[in-house]
């Protein structure tokens, strides 16, 4: 959805969402597009003319990989707490601090990095600077070893007196926080998508497998227990499904709020993991096998209720929407 004057294809977030819908559905929960798909939004909200021409074109062919460097080993869903600082040295900034669980790290091109350009000021001090993966002083860590999404490289990344530009501070100095907070309902959405059709994934796989297992000389579909679950979880998706349709309707008027999306993304990931969970429980042993489908829709599920923000702080955000 980056416009055609830009490199990209020119259409609006419904086509991303058939992206993540159908990379969610093949199973390819790691794959770090999403992220690079933020990145990309970043530049395209708030970039000048010049860096949207520099990143945009590269970024929509896929020459170019994004990621963003938020979360670090002492500040996760508080933002404010960031140590990472971005000093002003003549013409450039010294970036200096160290981030960690950031997908794309391995293979980032382009980093949109959140850094305190003035620390006395809280969250007004708060500023994105744009670094390259080539420049001095730039270093990639561990691809760490997770529990799922093994196909994401989520990395360890190390400033230690990058010099960059003023030219790479992303909008206005001082207004990082502001724009992570307007991009937030975006990304929220994005994972409440993938949740959704991750959960659809796996109902599929568990309708499929109780359709083919038999067992006491019936399938094991036959069995009121699993018709009842199917039939429970077959009802939450129907309504899952109408609910996203309303939640981009109203994005791409620009009315989705961030109340909403914290909704959206603590309902369609935790149905997700019910559904993935229900769904290994009907395969029954089979389950616990890493040569079934299920094994590995159940294992990628589990970070989506932490990442992008923790199901507890989206519950937080919305009671203070009420």
């Amino acid at each position: 959805d980056i416009p055609a004057e830009y490199g990209g294809a020119g259409g609006d977030f419904r086509h991303e969402a058939v992206v993540y819908e159908e990379t969610q559905r093949r199973g390819l929960s790691g794959f770090g597009q999403g992220v690079h798909s933020i990145c990309a939004h970043y530049i395209l909200n708030h970039g000048t003319k010049d860096q949207k021409q520099r990143f945009l074109p590269r970024m929509a062919r896929g020459e170019l990989v994004g990621a963003i460097a938020m979360t670090e080993p002492g500040a996760g869903s508080d933002l404010q707490g960031v140590r990472t600082t971005a000093v002003r040295d003549g013409n450039h900034y010294v970036v200096s601090g160290s981030k960690t669980y950031i997908t794309n790290g391995q293979s980032a091109d382009l980093i949109v990095v959140v850094a305190k350009t003035d620390p006395t000021q809280g969250s007004k001090g708060i500023s994105l600077i744009l670094v390259e993966g080539d420049r001095a002083g730039f270093k990639r860590g561990r691809n760490l070893d997770k529990i799922g999404q093994n196909s994401a490289d989520t990395s360890e990344l190390f400033f230690e007196d990058v010099r960059v530009p003023i030219t790479n501070c992303l909008g206005e100095e001082g207004k990082g926080f502001a724009y992570l907070m307007n991009q937030l309902p975006q990304e929220r959405l994005q994972i409440a998508i993938a949740g959704q059709a991750g959960a659809q994934r796996a109902f599929d796989e568990a309708v499929k497998f109780t359709k083919e297992r038999k067992a006491f000389k019936q399938t094991v579909f036959d069995f009121q227990n699993t018709r009842f679950t199917l039939g429970a979880l077959k009802a939450k998706l129907q309504a899952g499904w109408a609910h996203l349709d309303w939640c981009m309707a109203r994005h791409l008027k620009g009315e989705l709020t961030a109340a909403e999306a914290s909704a959206a993304k603590l309902f369609h990931t935790e149905l997700q993991w019910e559904v993935c969970d229900a769904a290994l429980q009907l395969h029954g042993g089979a389950g616990y096998m890493n040569e079934y489908p299920i094994a590995r829709l159940w294992r990628d599920a589990r970070v989506q209720r932490i990442y992008g923000g923790t199901s507890e702080i989206m519950k937080e955000v919305v009671a203070r929407s009420i």
